[in-house]
């Protein structure tokens, strides 16, 4: 029977989604990093620099993610590394306002949007592993879809707000054509600024219900931070050591480090690439991110039904095809020519085929990260779900560097935004080799029955 406390455990955990989501739309993606391209007036130096930022951030989580989880599992105490983290998060947010126009201190911004990545990233690992506990085999799809789409309209809306509101174009007015809302000096760049500050309310504001709903169950091991951190080390190196004898997991984690840096660098360097490559204003990529987060939304939550009737390997194979294949179609796509037909000064048409390439990355990732989740629900050790999930957190991070760094060298020597994104086609298609190897559920039959289920809502 479900309980009523249950189900509110369950969208408690959505609640994290939907309150994180915005540093992935706002700042990493949609405002911030098209806003770093003007403020340098440098598209390419602007996009090294970016995969300069994300790269040593990247690294950062890499080294630190699976002793994290690795603690946790011995430790316990989930949902207080989560609160710890989070205070990460609202602290590098926030300083995005920093970033005025004209600034000398923009280094001292980017490491202060660092340490929030930091702080979302961990928290995700996190909150990540109490996927199992929150249903039955054939239901952590369903969950976990539902999750991600619940948190891309979270971002959906963050953005809509920004863009009506607060983020100014050129001109000084928002998308409806107003000056900043709460009389934001567009001059200076307040609206646009305002994106960090905003980011921090809104996770602050919205991770109260799952700091509320969201529970622990019992069995879960409480050992003194202390004794668990002198005890992680040893059982990481363990898994370490181990991970070749577990094929399916270890073809997973390398598979999933390729394809999930590639498109992490999709997401990372696309409004930053179209406001290089087409001259796109941070209202224009903020539409552009519209269309992208509604189809993510739309197609996790379709991806996820995908999931727990086909299994999750089916979705990510068909997701890294497609991206791959948007990837490629991105080099081809200028103002001066679209695959390479030359176009008219003042057409339209490469905003157009743009904006259709943004829906298609929203619509592939949101499908590809939802059932990525849950294929490291079937292949991690059921006791060691959080150390699983560290290991994930590593898989993703520890060739981070990969993408935001060549995208960075190839655009230094090539000069040229469009040949800098080309390094993400390698990626992805090493990514889908290394997929063959893994099994659908791993070395063991199935996720473990959770002590207490509930379809998905």
């Amino acid at each position: 029977m479900v309980t009523s406390s249950h189900r509110k455990r369950i969208w408690g955990w959505f609640f994290f989604d939907w309150a994180s989501q915005p540093y992935n739309t706002l700042l990493l993606t949609f405002i911030f990093a098209p806003y770093v391209k003007e403020l340098l007036d440098d598209g390419a130096a602007a996009q090294a620099a970016w995969g300069y930022t994300i790269g040593l951030g990247g690294a950062l989580i890499a080294l630190l993610a699976p002793f994290l989880g690795a603690m946790a599992d011995k430790g316990g105490h989930r949902l207080s590394w989560v609160a710890a983290f989070s205070v990460l998060y609202v602290l590098g947010a926030s300083g995005i306002w920093l970033a005025e126009p004209g600034t000398t201190n923009l280094t001292l911004v980017l490491i202060l949007f660092g340490l929030g990545l930091l702080g979302m990233e961990f928290a995700t690992i996190f909150t990540n592993a109490m996927l199992p506990d929150l249903g039955e085999h054939d239901e952590i799809g369903r969950i976990s879809g539902s999750g991600w789409a619940f948190g891309y309209v979270g971002g959906l809306l963050s953005l809509v707000i920004m863009l009506l509101f607060f983020a100014e174009s050129a001109a000084g007015t928002t998308l409806l054509g107003w000056a900043p809302a709460f009389g934001l000096d567009a001059a200076a760049r307040e609206g646009t600024r305002f994106v960090g500050p905003f980011t921090a309310l809104w996770y602050v504001v919205f991770m109260v219900p799952f700091f509320l709903w969201v529970r622990e169950l019992p069995g879960h091991a409480h050992e003194p931070l202390r004794q668990a951190a002198r005890d992680a080390w040893p059982e990481l190196r363990s898994t370490l050591r181990q991970l070749p004898s577990a094929p399916s997991l270890f073809a997973f984690l390398g598979s999933s480090m390729f394809y999930r840096d590639a498109l992490n660098g999709l997401y990372v360097f696309g409004g930053l690439y179209a406001a290089g490559v087409l001259g796109w204003s941070v209202v224009d990529t903020g539409v552009f991110g519209i269309l992208a987060v509604i189809s993510a939304a739309v197609f996790a939550w379709i991806g996820g039904r995908a999931d727990s009737r086909f299994g999750p390997k089916p979705v990510i194979t068909i997701c890294v095809l497609l991206l791959t294949a948007i990837c490629v179609s991105m080099v081809f796509v200028s103002r001066e020519a679209l695959f390479g037909v030359p176009l008219a000064p003042d057409s339209r048409l490469p905003d157009v085929a743009f904006y259709a390439l943004g829906a298609a990355i929203g619509a592939a990732g949101g499908a590809l990260q939802s059932a990525s989740r849950t294929m490291m629900c079937r292949q991690g050790d059921p006791e060691r779900m959080t150390q699983a999930f560290g290991l994930y957190a590593l898989a993703g991070k520890a060739t981070s560097f990969l993408a935001p760094l060549s995208i960075g060298l190839v655009t230094d020597l090539s000069g040229s935004q469009q040949m800098g994104i080309s390094p993400l086609i390698g990626l992805f298609l090493l990514g889908l080799i290394l997929l063959h190897w893994v099994k659908p559920d791993g070395e063991r039959a199935a996720c473990p029955p959770s002590a207490q289920s509930s379809p998905a809502p």
